[in-house]
């Protein structure tokens, strides 16, 4: 409830204001989580032990190992594929490894060093002509044969010497050149034509990169000869003479400008053979690769090999980790999922309960991942595929059973983490995961609406139909065999009715061994033939005339507030029953007889009064009523003051002079109400209590009757820590009002009845109210 003051609730801190229309309680802090981490360390403990133990459990392997068979043998057994698995084929790899390596271009380097060696080398020997005398032109003209291994010919030295030639030469032919060799020349070009795929030129001069896909545009020294005749003879028009002469200096010195880089080449070819897949042979999970009796041969021999080395050993820690890990954060995500205000916290009770379902269920789903093999080779499963087996755990049984005593955000996270925990034990994968967790949540929403057993019986058939759909889904993503389609929906069907069973037989078990109250046990508890409520009726009989009242005013106000109306109403109906003790100490019981508080001590009266809360715990508590309702009758008071006594003693002291009466001795122990339900009753049975002390209850009179109760009870901070807003106040306010106006609702006066009143008024008087409330 939302109050000025600021208020804690049970084991966590929020702030709490009274601001608006509407107030909330604040959201929790993370330092409110850690403390309660703190506080529950023990449930958390617990439940880490459990997800750690279940992790150790998933990383355990039962499947007995492969054996190899050499080609030539026979096999004395099946040997079947455990997983999916991808064989390279060594031969076919290298194939079109070397196919990819063949078409890879080889590396050319343009270098136009050549031609510049080429004139520096023609300017030398120009130079030396031209300053070689004539009578030593002789024995020049045989060392410049030997240095160009060519024969040079008198005319051609004789030629050399002219300054035509020489400018002819340096200013025409040695740029044309140039221009020409830049293009790349090589040695021979049939060496290039196996080169489909052309040829990578890579400038020497800017470290640039070509790929000349057409290699006929690529020139040679022979097309490189015919060229540069072409162009003496048809551009420059010069006669055979000064042909020849070009020819014997420019020919013996012209070297390719394009040159095969070995080692480049051979690098690329290495990286592009790198890069290529490996040819595969998948095998599937479940694929037989040989059969008993078969000769083995050399393909199947490698197969087995290659699942003799995939062959996981005894226990897998990797496995283990990751699921220990990802189930830790799921269960952070549990705890984290209360700290919703309207969610209630988990206990070492809650707890224990967890982990022994987590327990339970992920034994069963790690039994189906050991006997997947006995059971297929069985007579009734003979036909089944063993990875359909795990679609038979009854993991929407599970959620169902947390449905019945958790919140649906609780719910969701444990299921979550049930759903992740069963399909790793199973060995199934993601499929299987998304098949527990949404075939439980459907089992979770079914049961939520179910109001008896008979409902809940009926959800049966609606969850097959979720499962099967579920089912279709599955199948459509591909992980099971298309095969089995048949053979697992007998499966599904059967979770559904295993499922059902699950949850009527653990649920009666965790009521007793745990003490939770389910629905189905507070409808059971609601039937006025219990025994409580017998001996209520024939010892109290007004205290069990107010409950009756109390719980319809609890219920229609929790319909209206959106609180528990079944809870409440049960509640109510128990709330007073500490009252069986003494009943005559209670004025609804006395029935004309004297007072038995006349002859009491107000301080004694008031621990009489008290004590009913405390007497009515240990009886819900003997007859296992549930902790939910024992919490109420103990917070159905609050710590409220009992101002009829309190009062009583203060005159009392005063007349004596004694010492002025502590107020804490006239108050009940509380706690506060922690919850709706608990607020809700402490109103209603103030309420309703206080209502029949009124002399003419109207409409009007008892809206503000109770308008005015509520808001003392409000203002005094009893509903501070219930959730209780305003605005639920305010609908309380009609809802209590209905029912009130219904029970003290006018009749029509009989004349039998006008004559028998007014001789009762004229022959007594009028029975004053009593001086302390009816019901305190």
């Amino acid at each position: 409830m939302s109050a000025m003051r600021t208020q804690s609730k049970k084991k966590a801190n929020g702030s709490v204001s009274r601001t608006g229309a509407k107030t909330v309680l604040g959201s929790r802090s993370v330092s409110a989580l850690r403390l309660r981490l703190s506080s529950d360390a023990g449930g958390l403990l617990a439940l880490v032990g459990v997800l750690l133990a279940l992790s150790i459990m998933a990383g355990l392997r039962f499947e007995r190992p492969i054996t190899i068979y050499v080609a030539g043998e026979i096999a004395s057994q099946d040997i079947t594929a455990d997983e999916d698995l991808l064989l390279e084929e060594a031969e076919a790899t290298q194939r079109k490894r070397e196919q990819v390596s063949s078409a890879q271009p080889p590396v050319y380097d343009l270098s136009h060093e050549v031609v510049t060696d080429l004139k520096r080398r023609v300017t030398t020997i120009l130079d030396q002509i031209a300053q070689t005398p004539t009578e030593e032109l002789e024995r020049l003209r045989w060392q410049i044969s030997e240095s160009l291994n060519s024969e040079i010919s008198s005319r051609s030295l004789f030629m050399w010497r002219t300054d035509e030639f020489r400018q002819a030469l340096t200013g025409t032919i040695l740029p044309w050149l140039e221009t020409y060799f830049d293009y790349g020349v090589v040695g021979e070009k049939r060496l290039l034509l196996p080169n489909r795929g052309g040829i990578i030129i890579r400038d020497l001069g800017n470290d640039q990169e070509s790929l000349k896909a057409d290699l006929q545009l690529i020139r040679d020294l022979g097309q490189f000869r015919a060229d540069l005749e072409h162009y003496l003879r048809i551009d420059l028009k010069k006669p055979i003479r000064f042909r020849r002469a070009v020819e014997d200096i420019i020919h013996p010195m012209s070297m390719p400008s394009l040159t095969f880089n070995r080692e480049a080449t051979q690098s690329r070819k290495r990286e592009v053979m790198e890069a290529v897949e490996p040819v595969y042979t998948q095998i599937k999970k479940g694929e037989i690769i040989v059969r008993q009796g078969e000769r083995v041969t050399s393909d199947q021999q490698l197969k087995i090999q290659a699942l003799y080395t995939r062959q996981k050993s005894f226990f897998m820690p990797m496995q283990a980790s990751g699921i220990f890990i990802i189930g830790f954060l799921l269960l952070l995500g549990l705890y984290f999922s209360t700290m919703e205000v309207r969610t209630r916290d988990l206990a070492v009770r809650d707890a224990v309960f967890l982990g022994s379902v987590f327990l339970l269920f992920g034994l069963m789903a790690k039994v189906l991942a050991v006997i997947k093999t006995p059971l297929a080779q069985g007579i009734v499963f003979a036909n089944m595929s063993p990875e359909l087996f795990p679609y038979l755990l009854p993991a929407a049984g599970a959620m169902g059973v947390l449905a019945l005593f958790f919140p649906v955000v609780i719910c969701f996270f444990a299921g979550l983490l049930i759903a992740f925990l069963c399909g790793k034990l199973a060995g199934g994968g993601l499929e299987l995961v998304i098949f527990y967790f949404i075939s439980g949540m459907f089992n979770v929403f079914f049961i939520k609406r179910a109001q008896n057993r008979i409902e809940l019986l009926s959800s049966v058939f609606p969850l097959m139909g979720a499962l099967l759909l579920c089912w279709v889904g599955v199948l459509m993503l591909g992980s099971p065999s298309s095969a089995g389609i048949w053979s697992g929906t007998v499966l599904v069907f059967t979770c559904g009715l295993l499922s059902l069973l699950a949850v009527l037989a653990l649920s009666p078990i965790t009521e007793h061994v745990f003490g939770y109250t389910s629905r189905f046990k507070l409808m059971e508890l609601m039937n006025l033939e219990q025994p409580l409520l017998q001996e209520l009726m024939v010892n109290a009989p007004g205290t069990y005339h107010h409950s009756l009242v109390v719980s319809n005013m609890v219920e229609a106000g929790a319909r209206a507030i959106g609180a528990n109306p079944l809870l409440g109403k049960v509640a109510a109906l128990y709330h007073d029953i500490g009252k069986l003790k003494t009943p005559h100490y209670f004025i609804e019981n006395q029935f004309g007889c004297g007072n038995k508080h006349d002859k009491l001590a107000p301080s004694m009266s008031a621990l009489v009064l008290i004590s009913h809360a405390k007497k009515g715990v240990e009886l819900a508590r003997e007859h296992k009523l549930g902790p939910e309702i024992v919490d109420i009758i103990q917070q159905h008071h609050g710590t409220s003051l009992i101002t009829y006594f309190y009062h009583k003693a203060q005159e009392q002291a005063e007349s004596r002079g004694e010492e002025a009466v502590r107020e804490e001795d006239y108050r009940y122990p509380g706690p506060k109400p922690q919850t709706k339900e608990a607020g809700l009753i402490l109103l209603a049975d103030v309420i309703e209590a206080s209502s029949r002390t009124l002399v003419d209850p109207t409409p009007s009179r008892l809206k503000g009757h109770i308008q005015k109760l509520i808001r003392t009870i409000f203002t005094e901070g009893q509903l501070d820590e219930s959730e209780l807003t305003l605005k639920d106040l305010h609908l309380l306010t009609d809802a209590f009002l209905r029912i009130l106006t219904g029970i003290f609702h006018n009749r029509i006066e009989y004349p039998g009845d006008k004559a028998e009143s007014q001789s009762s008024q004229s022959g007594s008087k009028p029975v004053a109210p009593p001086m302390y409330p009816m019901h305190q």
